[in-house]
């Protein structure tokens, strides 16, 4: 058990870092099958999903859009800094911003990722 000082993770290497330059993301540890993190990022994410679990996402500078695919289609979602949201379990979603924004969050278990325009259809 140990706090993390996020603005002190950042200032070291990122443990990954978009082909573009655009996206860099710290691993704080495993958060049971998933994994604690911290990101700064610029653009639009990729479609993921957690099979697993929720995703927690606390915005911590900046604002995004959020757009999880639920039942009755895509919603979008904005996030101003300060705020939390929680990505319910196997939906589709991506993050998108025009600034360069700061976000922390948890992820149970496994990512998937889909690099197209739109989701794969659900199933």
């Amino acid at each position: 058990m140990r706090a993390h000082d996020l603005q002190a993770v950042m200032r070291r290497e990122p443990d990954f870092t978009s082909p573009d330059g655009d996206a860099s993301f710290w691993m704080l540890g495993g958060f049971g099958e998933g994994m604690a993190w911290v990101g700064r990022f610029r653009g639009t994410s990729p479609w993921e999903r957690h099979a697993a679990g929720h995703e927690v996402l606390h915005q911590l500078e900046g604002e995004v859009d959020v757009t999880v695919v639920g039942d009755e289609g895509p919603e979008t979602t904005r996030l101003q800094s300060g705020s939390v949201f929680i990505v319910p379990p196997d939906r589709w979603h991506r993050v998108s911003s025009t600034d360069e924004v700061v976000m922390w969050g948890v992820t149970a278990g496994r990512t998937e990722h889909h690099e197209g325009e739109t989701p794969p259809a659900a199933g």
